[in-house]
């Protein structure tokens, strides 16, 4: 899957629907097992396309970027250089063409299921002293951390098949023209590049090793399935082996995450989400959605435009926000999202994913400790 970690890539809609296609696409991909591999033939390489070592801008960045670095500029031709376009990524990238329905009772049947909850469980019983670690330290809820690593890879089953340097070589070079921000996304993907030799030349990886590892389309990579960027900024050794190791590594994984989150402001004790319901009477929608999922009403404030809260929610003393979770041609459900939230989607631009995280959360924690 892709997800804060594409955060930056891909506008908010268009991720969303994105986001729908990637989970119709991985529930069809995945086995119980191990993920199947299949031989790449030579027919199947052409379909690549050229390697980039005969792109003329390629190896210029490459040289540019050796050289602002600090970097061996020989292993980094090699490693932009044998980089090969590739167009399925481009075509996942391009504008959507129609109008998607949002369904959330779909989305969330492709997440909350019997085989995830349980191989959350299990994950769950065998890092348990991680996750209380975690929680103790970052102040992120242990359900929250196991909600995430389920739903992007259930817990490291598919963490993408896609060659992570012909992903961001394909995105940097090749971003489709179509997309109204291609420029702006052809430098974004230029900066993973960056980050991610930089953060490969750090470890001594050789460049066959770089070339050979795999992660989501947009160069999302292991259990949580960070970008580069983020697994230089957030990413920590919670394992103390003195490495990072989100492929292998669980309490790396549950360190790396938590971290994430309390970098953008997670709020210890605070819950996510309260039931809503609504006063007719008073009801202004339109000004309830206007600021989409950024929490801004105050509890009065959203009573005053006729949003009802009851219980614990009446003492919440931050800002909240109305989301809507359309049902395609059902009524929509609804709920007062907290600031925490707005957090978990700053993983996934998508309420619906936030959603997802929360619930399979949840369901695993029930299945822990009933």
């Amino acid at each position: 899957m892709t997800t804060h970690t594409m955060t930056e890539a891909v506008p908010t809609r268009r991720l969303i629907a994105l986001f729908f296609i990637a989970v119709i696409t991985l529930s069809a991909g995945v086995s119980h097992g191990k993920p199947h591999k299949k031989k790449t033939s030579t027919k199947s390489l052409q379909a690549l396309g050229p390697l980039y070592a005969s792109r003329t801008e390629a190896m210029q960045f490459a040289d540019d970027l050796a050289e602002r670095r600090g970097l061996d500029a020989v292993w980094v031709r090699a490693a932009i250089g044998q980089s090969r376009y590739t167009p399925s990524v481009s075509r996942l990238m391009q504008p959507a063409t129609q109008a998607f329905v949002k369904n959330w009772r779909v989305y969330r049947s492709r997440f909350i299921d019997d085989t995830r909850i349980e191989a959350g469980a299990r994950f769950w019983r065998a890092n348990q002293a991680s996750l209380t670690r975690a929680e103790k330290e970052y102040g992120v809820p242990a359900e929250i951390i196991v909600g995430i690593a389920g739903v992007e890879t259930i817990y490291g089953v598919n963490t993408g098949g896609f060659k992570v340097m012909d992903a961001l070589a394909t995105l940097a070079f090749d971003f489709p023209q179509s997309h109204p921000r291609a420029k702006e996304r052809s430098v974004f993907f230029k900066g993973e590049i960056e980050q991610f030799l930089s953060l490969q030349s750090r470890l001594g990886a050789a460049p066959a090793e770089v070339l050979a590892m795999k992660g989501s389309y947009a160069g999302a990579m292991g259990m949580p399935q960070f970008m580069p960027s983020s697994w230089a900024k957030y990413a920590v050794d919670f394992d103390g082996d003195s490495r990072i190791d989100l492929w292998n590594s669980p309490a790396d994984v549950i360190g790396s995450i938590a971290n994430y989150f309390k970098a953008f402001g997670w709020q210890a004790g605070m819950p996510t989400h309260y039931p809503v319901s609504f006063d007719n009477s008073r009801l202004d929608k339109p000004a309830l959605m206007a600021p989409d999922i950024l929490p801004t009403f105050s509890v009065a404030g959203f009573a005053a435009k006729g949003a009802a809260l009851e219980g614990e929610a009446l003492n919440h003393k931050g800002p909240l926000a109305l989301i809507e979770l359309l049902n395609g041609p059902d009524e929509p459900q609804y709920v007062a999202g907290t600031e925490n939230f707005y957090v978990i989607t700053r993983y996934n631009w998508s309420s619906y994913y936030a959603m997802a995280v929360i619930e399979l959360g949840r369901a695993v924690a029930e299945k822990v400790r009933p």
